[in-house]
């Protein structure tokens, strides 16, 4: 199979354009999006789940590797987002 060189420029152009439109999305909306791609993280997670249990080793591996770095991407969002939640809460007046 000869190397095909397009998966790389779908990968700059996808990165461009997204980059692009989260740094037009107003402030009141990053927590709302950060909650759209926690869920879009998970159905990730899922998925590389799935080809952890792969019956070959590179499946087994490569699904590892993703299930890894798909678990810290969940958790570092919603990390972010509870930090981001806090700062829309009231805060307490000290008596």
């Amino acid at each position: 199979m000869p190397f095909s060189i397009d998966p790389i420029y779908i990968l700059i152009l996808a990165g461009f354009v997204g980059f692009e439109i989260i740094k037009k999305v107003t402030p009141t909306l990053h927590t709302p999006l950060m909650s759209a791609t926690n869920a879009i993280s998970g159905i990730s997670l899922v998925g590389s789940l799935v080809a952890a249990g792969s019956d070959h080793l590179t499946g087994q591996v490569l699904g590892f590797v993703a299930v890894t770095a798909a678990t810290i991407n969940v958790v570092g969002g919603f990390m972010i987002t509870e930090r981001m939640l806090k700062m829309f809460r009231k805060r307490e007046k000290k008596s």
